[in-house]
Order: C-alpha cells, then sequence, then structure tokens
C-alpha cells in the first residue's frame, strides 16, 4: 500500500488520479488532497476520500472550503505553507505533482527534498529548473517517474536498456485541431476552436499548448532532464491519431515503441505505482480496429513554438524559464480574447529577446526569471 498526496487534485491529472486510486483500493490510499482555487469540487473530494491533510491554495476561499466541509477529521490548510506541508506530509509516500505551471516548482522540490517518491505531471517544473530539480533528486536518493504520457512512454521503452546505446527519442505530437489549416488560416482561430482537441480530453492551458505545439517544445525540454539524453537526439513527430505515445531508436536500428489508447489514466497510474502493472481502469488498445497510423514531420511555419522552444534550450540559462513564463501569461492573454494565435508566439519570442540570460543553477535567480517574464509578458501584450 502507498499513500499518496496529490497536488492538484481539482485539475484533470488529479481528478483522474482519484480514479486511478479508487480502483486500486489495496494499492493506494489517498492522505493528502491540495487545490488552486476550486474550494467546491476539493470540499466533495474531502467528504469522500477523508484525507489526512486538504489545502486550498487560494486563501481568499479559505472559509468557504471550511462552511463546505463542515465536521470532518481532516486538516484543512492554506496558502503555500499548506502545500509545502501537502508535498512533504511524513506519511505519504508519492507526491503527484499536478499543480498548473511553474507553480509546481517549489513543492516539488520540497517533497524531494523529504524524499517522496515523484509522480511528476507538471513539465513546467523541469522546463523552468530542470538543472536544480535532478540535481536535487540525485543528492535525495529519488526518483522521478514520468506522467506525461509521452515521457511515460519513452520511461517504458528505456527500461532495461543501456543508456549508451540510445541513439534518438522521438516524441509523438496530435499537431492540434489546426495542423491541416494554412497559416493564414490558422492566424484567424479563436480559443473556443483551439479548446478542442482532436484526440485528448485535457485542462485549457495544455489543450491551447498543443494546438501552438508548444506543449511538444515544453516536453523536448523535460525529457531532456528526464533521461539525460542531448538535445539534437530528441525529435518531435507529428502522429494524428495519437496511439504510438513516444518511440526510442537504439543504435542497432531497433525502434521500441509504446502504444495505448489516448487517455492519461495508465500514465498516471504507471506514475503512482512506480512502474508495477496492474489491471486498472485504462482501457484496452484494439490494434485491428485502429486502421492507419501516420507520422509526419513538424512544420516551423505555421506553428513557429516548436522552434522557440528548441532555441530557449539550446541558449541554456533561465532562458528556457522564461519561454516557459512568457507562454503561460500569453496562453492566458489568448484564452481571454485579448490577442491572437499566433500573439502566443509572438509574445514569447519578443519576451526571450528582451532577456539577459543568466545561469540557472539556483533556485532565487530562476524565480526571479520567471517574475520577470511575467511582467515583461503584460508589457508586450499590452503594447
Amino acid at each position: 500500500m502507498k499513500n499518496v498526496s496529490i497536488l492538484g487534485s481539482t485539475g484533470s491529472i488529479g481528478t483522474q488520479a482519484l480514479q486511478v486510486c479508487a480502483a486500486l483500493p489495496e494499492e493506494l490510499c489517498v492522505v493528502a488532497l491540495a487545490a488552486g482555487r476550486n474550494f467546491e469540487l476539493l470540499a466533495q473530494q474531502i467528504r469522500q476520500w477523508q484525507p489526512e491533510v486538504a489545502v486550498l491554495f487560494d486563501e481568499a476561499h479559505f472559509a468557504d472550503l471550511r462552511r463546505e466541509v463542515g465536521t470532518s477529521k481532516t486538516r484543512l490548510l492554506c496558502g503555500w505553507d499548506g502545500i509545502f506541508e501537502a508535498a512533504t506530509l511524513p506519511g505519504a509516500d508519492v507526491v503527484l505533482g499536478a499543480m498548473l505551471g511553474a507553480a509546481g516548482l517549489r513543492p516539488t522540490l520540497k517533497a524531494i527534498e523529504a524524499k517522496k517518491q515523484i509522480a511528476i505531471a507538471n513539465k513546467e517544473t523541469l522546463v523552468a529548473a530542470g538543472q536544480i530539480v535532478m540535481r536535487a533528486a540525485r543528492e535525495n536518493d529519488v526518483n522521478l517517474w514520468p506522467v506525461d504520457s509521452e515521457h511515460c512512454a519513452l520511461a517504458q521503452c528505456l527500461l532495461g536498456e543501456d543508456p549508451k546505446t540510445v541513439q534518438k527519442l522521438s516524441i509523438t505530437a496530435s499537431g492540434g485541431p489546426f495542423w491541416p489549416l494554412r497559416r493564414d488560416e490558422i492566424a484567424l482561430v479563436k480559443a473556443q476552436a483551439a479548446l478542442k482537441h482532436p484526440t485528448w480530453n485535457m485542462g485549457a492551458k495544455i489543450t491551447i499548448d498543443s494546438a501552438t505545439l508548444m506543449n511538444k517544445g515544453l516536453e523536448i525540454i523535460e525529457a531532456h532532464w528526464l533521461f539525460d539524453v542531448p538535445l539534437e537526439r530528441i525529435e518531435a513527430v507529428i502522429h494524428r491519431q495519437s496511439i504510438v505515445h513516444s518511440f526510442v531508436t537504439f543504435a542497432d536500428s531497433s525502434v521500441k515503441a509504446q502504444c495505448g489508447v489516448p487517455e492519461m489514466l495508465l500514465p498516471i497510474q504507471w506514475g503512482l505505482l512506480g512502474g508495477k502493472r496492474l489491471e486498472g481502469v485504462a482501457p484496452t488498445l484494439e490494434l485491428q480496429k485502429l486502421g492507419t497510423l501516420t507520422f509526419e514531420a513538424p512544420d516551423d511555419a505555421r506553428f513557429p513554438a516548436l522552434k522557440l522552444a528548441r532555441e530557449a534550450m539550446q541558449t541554456g540559462g533561465t532562458a528556457p524559464c522564461v519561454l516557459n513564463a512568457a507562454n503561460e501569461i500569453a496562453v492566458g492573454a489568448f484564452l481571454e480574447g485579448k490577442t491572437n494565435f499566433y500573439g502566443v508566439t509572438d509574445c514569447v519570442s519578443e519576451v526571450l529577446n528582451r532577456h539577459d540570460v543568466q545561469n540557472a543553477d539556483d533556485l532565487e535567480t530562476v524565480l526571479g526569471a520567471d517574475e520577470w517574464a511575467r511582467q515583461t509578458a503584460r508589457e508586450v501584450l499590452a503594447a
């Protein structure tokens, strides 16, 4: 039995993680829940799971949470102190990091320092501070189990293999809803259309990142840190059906791929169980019913985000952190109708151009670059 702390329990990954826990009651026990603002859903989860600790980050609605929960054995906490307590809870064996964006960085580091098993669903943590996070993991002898479907796939393909024989990592991308369109057509799309992903059901921010292909750029950076493979040996491949989640090419030209139905239940289960294979809630893939699977190269002219991410990683230092922070602000503006589709990558590009890159080897520097990028992105969007 593993005791689980879920950071981001009311989001897409968090709610699916609770489905996994419900399906495997002899393997997983929920001891802590943490959410951002959704106090009503968090209250429902508290009543169902009766965790030791529950946290609402938004202090303004903490009284509302108390009212909704009523009498409970669960300790209710709020703010960063509460989040950190959920991340380091002595009774927790596994911490699922599913908080949105760069907000997950500090709780993940706290959990690593507390020597918890980490199921990491928050790619932005590694994009912003991969050097710091991986160093902390090594120093504390902590394994990071990737929950992103692509990185979970890569980890499964690499199990039992000699890292020296890895020739290339290939991360697949659906291409999002606008892959068939011309650039002039893409320029006119609205957020409502961008939120209609062809194969995945995800949260709003990651769905927009999928549409711009920024998500794949962030995932390439994440893969570099997780698997210690040089950037030039990691590629993105457009695979519209989202059945092959990633594949690895080895020195002898063998290729190993991991396939599955485009749902997050399997990667979440795999990460929470630390690679243990059990029958759970993930649907079974029936290959004979699929028909044709296609693979294409990305198109930087129509989807420049992937190139921006590669350039930021090649620059190194605080550039990937700035890329991520500026993107979060720009995506928010697009969702609110304050910029157009290409305004997202235009904003990110401009913020990167203005940035004086620093070494990203300490947390204070990374957090400072993150805050600078957010403020600069707001200024760019307002201009």
